[in-house]
């Protein structure tokens, strides 16, 4: 008995285009990386606790409204001596 496995490769560059606003873009937009993984982070849980979008979109996942919000210049973050405000 032979069992053919058949996988299917996806392109890189379909893959890639998947996420947007691109991390590139997006580090852009805040002082570091760490800045945007917070900010996104904090934001996600605002919007799990039911604060409207500020941003029109197509994904109902919070992450990604909070990193399309950050990509639209709608959310700003403040830098503290204890955080990120």
């Amino acid at each position: 008995m032979k069992f053919v496995i058949e996988v299917k490769k996806r392109s890189v560059e379909k893959i890639m285009s998947m996420v947007k606003p691109s991390i590139d873009y997006l580090a852009t937009k805040v002082d570091s990386k760490y800045t945007l993984v917070v900010l996104a982070a904090k934001r996600a849980r605002e919007l799990v606790d039911k604060s409207p979008a500020m941003v029109v979109t197509k994904s109902n996942k919070p992450v990604t409204v909070a990193l399309e919000e950050v990509g639209a210049d709608a959310i700003t973050y403040e830098r503290t001596k204890n955080g990120i405000k």
